[in-house]
């Protein structure tokens, strides 16, 4: 199709929308490029405990602001652990909240991708299962597309898990 000034626009034919943002991309690579196994093995700041609380109580807006400013706080890439999990509370937000298909999608996708650089666990967060349950949520949620969210079954929301917690 054409826009008003001649040039090409391609519609948007995907039902699968990933996140493009050049941030990720930068991250994901400095991601790949370092050792993340002792910043794992380090204790958790004591926000990464609340933002989890948040998070499994479905208080996905709050987890975002603590996340966020933890997020930010942090020098290092393990920034991005809780960018990753922020991020799938954002598309958490998005579905349940705001009913956006497009932000649910590209903000879950947005957050498994930066997980998939973490180690199974970190900082005792279950970051497999993590990984794991929000790609079904991601999953579920792509088919049954932007007409049936209202659909999206319960059991496929993610939760955050920690290592040797009940």
């Amino acid at each position: 199709m054409q826009n008003c000034r001649g040039s090409i626009t391609l519609a948007l034919t995907s039902t699968d929308p990933r996140s493009t943002h050049p941030k990720l991309a930068r991250a994901i690579e400095r991601l790949q490029a370092v050792d993340l196994a002792e910043a794992c093995r380090a204790p958790a700041p004591p926000e990464l405990a609340k933002a989890i609380h948040e998070f499994n109580a479905g208080e996905f807006f709050d987890q975002h602001e603590t996340l966020e400013l933890l997020w930010r706080a942090t020098p290092d890439e393990i920034r991005h652990l809780y960018e990753g999990i922020l991020q799938i509370g954002v598309g958490m937000h998005h579905l349940l909240k705001n009913r956006n298909f497009h932000g649910a999608a590209v903000k879950l996708d947005h957050g498994i991708r930066l997980l998939e650089a973490f180690p199974s666990v970190c900082h005792g967060v279950d970051i497999a299962r993590l990984r794991k349950d929000a790609t079904a949520a991601r999953q579920g949620l792509l088919e049954l597309g932007p007409q049936k969210l209202d659909q999206f079954d319960p059991e496929l929301i993610p939760r955050v898990h920690l290592v040797g917690a009940a």
